[in-house]
C-alpha cells in the first residue's frame, strides 16, 4: 500500500523536519490524512503509520494546544463511572492504564496515590469499598499485572498521620487507591514526534480551511500554513476528523450534517504550591456535581475539576472567579486551614469533547468514543477520554482501513513504546553516575529523565556543546535552559507559547505565569528558529498579554465577561501574519 516510509523517517520534529513534511504532503497523495494534532490524533497517525501506510497529520495550532494540554493529567479508569454502571470503560481504561505505565511510556507516565476520605463509618465504607475492588479487579483483565497497588482501608488515625492538614471533623477514615499521571501535552508532542520517526508527515500551525471532494467522496485538505502563509492541497485516500471539541464545525466543512455531535463541557483547574498543605497523597472529594481531585504535581498541587457547558471562545476557554471559587470552596470544606486566593499561582481552563446527549448536565454525559463514515472518504472521531486515546486510534484507522484496498496489517501500537521508553528503567539506575559525569544534581537529572527517557542524552549533547545551557530559567527553577533549545529543535515548537506552556508547564507553575522566563527563552528558541531581533521581541510582547489576560479574565463573574477578556490578547499566529502584511483571519 504505502512505501519509502523508512526513507522519510525522523528522530526529530524540528522546523527542517516541518517544512519537509510540507514539501512531501504537497506532492504525493497518502493513504491516510489525520486533521487534529490533540492526543487522538497524534494516536492515530502513529497507528497508520506502523500498519504500514503513509501518513500526514496536520494541526491547526499547536501539538495538544487544546483539550490534550489542559486534563486532570491523570491516566485513570474513572472511578465515577463505576458508580453509572459503566464497566466497560472503567475496565477499558484501567487496561489501557497499565500499557502505558508499563510499556508504551513508563518515563512519562507514573503511579499516584489518593485518599478518599469517608464520613460515614460502616455504610460508606462498604459501599465505596467493594467499587475500589472491583476498580482493583478490573485492572486485571487486560492480561498484565495493573503496574499499581491495590486499595487499602485506613483508620481515622492513620489518615490523619498521613494527611496532617485534614480537618479532623472531614472525615472518620479513608480508602486509598492508585492510578497514573501524566504531562498531559510532552507526551502528545511525543506521541507525533514518535509517528514522525516511523514515517509519518507531520506539522503543525497549518490549518485546514476545507475539503476537497470528487462528487461525494472527501480526497483531500485545503491547507493554510501559517507561519508562510502559503496554502496548498494535501490528497489523501482516507482523512481522519480528530479535531474533539471542534468537530461539528470540522464536519461543517464537508457541506454535510454531522454524524454525531459533541459538546464542549469547560472544567478548570488550579495550581498550588505542594507547601500549602501536608498530605502525603492526593485527594478524591465528592461534590454535588461530580467529584474532585487534588493531585500531587512536583512541588504543585492541581486542584479540579469543574464541569459546565461553554458556547464560546473554543481556542481559549477562560477560567471565570466563580470557578476558582468553587473549587476553593470545595477543597476548604475538608482542610484545616483553607486555601485563599493568594494560594493560587496558576489556573488553567480547558474543554472535553463530549458526545451529546439528551441529559443537559455535562457530567452525565457519555466518556465514551464513536467512529463514524459521514462522507465517503472522511472517518470521523469524537468524544472519549484520554486515558483510551490509544484504542480511539485503534477504532479510528481500522474504519478508515475498511474502505482501502488490499490487505492491511492490524493495530500494533501497544506493542510500540514512545521515543525515550526502550531503556529507560537501565538510564534511571544510573542517574547518579550521570548526575556526577555533568556536575548536575541527581534531582536535575531525574527530573530530565521523567520527561525525556533515554532521550535524555539528547540534552546532554546540548549541555555538553554549551555548558551556559545547563543554568535553570528565571523564576522557573525546574526548568533548565536546555530544554527550550531542545522544544525547538526536537519538539515542533514554534513560538514562545509553545514552550512555556505545553513543552514545559511554567505558565501554570510558576508564581508569574513564565514572565520572567519569556525574554530568555525567547533569545533561546532564536537562536534555533532564525528569529530576528523584532521576532524575538513580538513573541516576548505577545506572551505577556497572554499573560495579563489570563488573570484578568480570572477576576470576572461570569463566562461571558471572561471570555470577551481573555480575548483581547492577540493570537501569535495573527500577529505574525499582520506583521509580514497577509490578512489572515484565525
Amino acid at each position: 500500500m504505502a512505501t519509502g516510509n523508512s526513507v522519510t523517517r525522523s528522530n526529530k520534529l524540528g522546523p527542517a523536519e516541518r517544512a519537509a513534511a510540507i514539501e512531501r504532503l504537497k506532492s504525493k497523495e497518502v493513504d491516510i490524512l489525520v486533521v487534529g494534532g490533540g492526543i487522538v490524533g497524534a494516536g492515530s497517525a502513529l497507528d497508520a503509520v506502523t500498519r504500514g501506510l503513509s501518513v500526514g497529520i496536520l494541526e491547526a495550532r499547536d501539538w495538544a494546544s487544546g483539550t490534550s494540554s489542559r486534563s486532570s493529567k491523570l491516566v485513570h479508569g474513572g472511578i465515577r463511572y463505576l458508580e453509572q454502571l459503566d464497566f466497560r470503560l472503567v475496565r477499558e481504561a484501567l487496561t489501557e492504564r497499565g500499557l502505558l505505565l508499563q510499556r508504551i511510556a513508563p518515563h512519562l507516565v507514573k503511579p499516584v496515590r489518593f485518599l478518599y476520605p469517608l464520613k460515614k463509618r460502616v455504610t460508606e465504607r462498604f459501599y465505596v469499598g467493594a467499587g475500589m475492588l472491583l476498580y482493583d479487579i478490573f485492572s486485571y483483565t487486560g492480561g498484565r499485572p495493573p503496574g499499581v497497588p491495590h486499595h487499602r482501608h485506613l483508620s481515622k488515625h492513620q489518615v490523619m498521620g498521613m494527611i496532617p492538614s485534614l480537618d479532623a471533623d472531614a472525615t472518620v477514615g479513608g480508602i486509598t487507591y492508585y492510578d497514573a499521571q501524566v504531562d498531559d501535552a510532552l507526551y502528545t508532542a511525543s506521541l507525533v514526534r514518535t509517528a514522525s520517526f516511523y514515517g509519518a508527515h507531520a506539522a503543525n500551525r497549518v490549518r485546514v480551511e476545507g475539503f476537497i471532494k470528487v462528487g461525494e467522496r472527501v480526497v483531500g485538505v485545503r491547507a493554510h500554513d501559517l507561519e508562510t502563509g502559503e496554502r496548498f492541497e494535501v490528497r489523501a485516500k482516507q482523512v481522519v476528523n480528530a479535531t474533539g471539541v471542534w468537530t461539528d464545525d470540522t464536519q461543517r466543512m464537508v457541506g454535510e450534517r454531522g454524524t454525531f455531535k459533541v459538546r464542549a463541557s469547560k472544567g478548570i483547574h488550579l495550581v498550588v504550591p505542594r507547601d500549602r498543605f501536608q498530605s502525603a497523597m492526593g485527594l478524591l472529594l465528592r461534590t454535588e456535581k461530580s467529584v474532585l481531585f487534588v493531585i500531587p504535581w512536583g512541588r504543585h498541587w492541581l486542584i479540579g475539576t469543574t464541569d459546565t457547558d461553554w458556547h464560546l471562545d473554543k481556542a481559549h476557554p477562560a477560567a471565570t472567579a466563580a470557578d476558582i471559587d468553587y473549587l476553593l470552596e470545595h477543597v476548604n470544606a475538608v482542610l484545616r486551614v483553607p486555601l485563599t486566593r493568594e494560594d493560587v499561582e496558576g489556573v488553567y481552563a480547558g474543554l472535553r469533547p463530549l458526545l451529546a446527549g439528551e441529559s443537559e448536565q455535562t457530567s452525565k454525559l457519555s466518556r465514551e468514543h464513536l467512529v463514524g463514515h459521514s462522507v465517503p472518504g472522511l472517518v470521523v472521531i469524537a468524544g472519549g477520554k484520554w486515558t483510551t486515546y490509544r484504542i480511539m486510534a485503534k477504532d479510528a484507522i481500522d474504519a478508515a482501513v475498511d474502505a482501502l484496498d488490499g490487505k492491511i496489517a492490524p493495530s500494533t501500537t501497544h506493542e510500540i513504546p514512545l521515543l525515550g521508553a526502550e531503556g529507560y528503567k537501565a538510564a534511571w539506575n544510573k542517574r547518579t553516575r550521570i548526575a556526577t559525569a555533568f556536575g548536575l544534581h541527581t534531582v536535575r537529572v531525574e527530573h530530565l529523565l521523567n520527561r525525556y527517557g533515554t532521550l535524555t542524552d539528547e540534552l546532554l549533547d546540548l549541555i555538553r556543546e554549551r555548558p551556559e545551557l545547563i543554568e535553570p530559567l528565571p523564576g522557573a527553577d525546574d526548568y533548565i535552559q536546555a530544554e527550550v533549545v531542545y522544544a525547538a529543535g526536537h519538539l515542533g515548537a514554534l513560538h514562545l507559547d509553545d514552550v512555556l506552556a505545553r513543552r514545559t508547564r511554567i505558565s501554570i507553575e510558576a508564581w508569574d505565569r513564565g514572565v520572567s522566563a519569556a525574554p530568555v527563552a525567547a533569545r533561546l528558541m532564536a537562536g534555533v528558529l532564525g528569529w530576528d531581533a523584532e521576532h524575538e521581541e513580538r513573541e516576548v510582547a505577545v506572551y505577556l498579554k497572554r499573560v495579563a489576560a489570563e488573570r484578568a479574565s480570572q477576576l470576572e463573574p461570569d463566562d461571558e465577561s471572561a471570555d470577551r477578556v481573555r480575548l483581547e490578547a492577540p493570537d501569535i499566529v495573527l500577529t505574525e501574519r499582520s506583521a509580514m502584511g497577509d490578512a489572515v483571519t484565525n
